[in-house]
């Protein structure tokens, strides 16, 4: 069988713990190369991983013809530039959320996915993971009746000033590092996007990147509101409200990897907290989902634009979250 072989840049932690180590899991691609700026680190990387080939630099990696795909985990300023070269050297890329800094920039990957023909998506690995696919199920059959109001928490501590989550000229902060992932899991289980937004943005009076926001979304059909913080005690949670039952998502977004996702569900019969139902879906891997969906768009010939027209209504509402933050007013999106 036939399988993507894959070229990573940057030696980035999230992609050497986390991503490349399920992408190594899957059955329809293969980690053939991990690019580096220090050729030296490039080689231990390599090693550790069991990836056969090393490259000093991006250059030398974008220039390989067995390699079919990259994974793109640089910092977010370099997202967009890295994406574009990777495109016009004819390979298919899996970005890192956000794909962007602002739509403007997300739009020109469009122009060039329309001109190469490559495969770009953005990052979000909620996409492919069943506990997120069994929400939307509950929701699309009205189990929950009229979906109303989302409420999402992320957060994490990280007052590092050498961690580029901390560096505003290279797109730190915490709306576009985990603040991103209530807006695309809103738009997701909504089904809409919404009209527009209100936040609240307290910044970090050393590194000046937002430390704490909340933010407000009205879609036609209801709300959904967040808080995210790179400066709190780690938490994650989602709770959808339907006119008729409530679902509360329990780690929705860093999901496990080695014991079952567990959804709730609850009428609010009982006033105790106590959950009528409680759901365990399957162990699983969204990094190794993600790459399978990815692998098998391009296997299939199953290329289209709407992956990326989906990235640019996602910053669109990112740049309306900022925009009203500074005016401290509602922003249309």
């Amino acid at each position: 069988m036939k399988k993507i072989r894959w070229g990573v840049i940057s030696s980035a932690k999230i992609g050497t713990e986390k991503v490349i180590p399920a992408m190594q899991q899957s059955e329809t691609g293969e980690i053939m190369a991990l690019a580096s700026r220090n050729e030296e680190t490039s080689k231990r990387v390599c090693e550790n991983l069991g990836i056969p080939k090393a490259y000093g630099s991006y250059e030398e990696l974008l220039a390989d013809p067995e390699i079919d795909a990259i994974y793109n985990p640089l910092p977010n300023h370099l997202h967009v530039p890295w994406t574009i070269k990777a495109a016009k050297s004819g390979k298919h890329v899996l970005c890192e959320k956000p794909i962007a800094l602002n739509a403007d920039e997300a739009s020109q990957l469009l122009e060039v996915q329309k001109d190469t023909g490559v495969l770009i998506v953005e990052a979000f690995m909620v996409r492919d993971n069943p506990q997120w696919h069994w929400v939307q199920e509950q929701v699309k059959c009205g189990e929950i009746g009229e979906l109303r109001a989302i409420q999402s928490a992320f957060s994490y501590m990280n007052r590092d000033p050498q961690n580029i989550r901390n560096m505003p000229d290279i797109g730190g902060g915490g709306i576009y590092d985990i603040g991103c992932y209530p807006v695309f899991i809103s738009r997701m289980v909504f089904g809409e996007e919404p009209l527009e937004v209100s936040a609240l943005i307290e910044k970090d009076p050393d590194f000046q990147t937002d430390r704490l926001a909340s933010g407000m979304m009205k879609f036609p059909s209801g709300q959904s509101s967040f808080i995210c913080s790179t400066q709190l005690v780690p938490y994650q949670r989602v709770q959808i409200f339907g006119t008729k039952k409530r679902i509360e998502v329990e780690v929705p977004f860093n999901a496990p990897n080695q014991m079952p996702s567990r959804v709730f569900m609850d009428d609010g019969a009982a006033n105790h907290g106590r959950f009528k139902l409680i759901e365990d879906l399957p162990v699983c891997d969204q990094y190794t989902k993600q790459a399978e969906a990815f692998e098998n768009k391009i296997l299939s010939n199953s290329i289209d634009h709407s992956p990326l027209q989906d990235a640019i209504s996602n910053m669109r509402v990112i740049d309306a979250l900022y925009k009203a933050g500074a005016s401290q007013t509602w922003e249309k999106v």
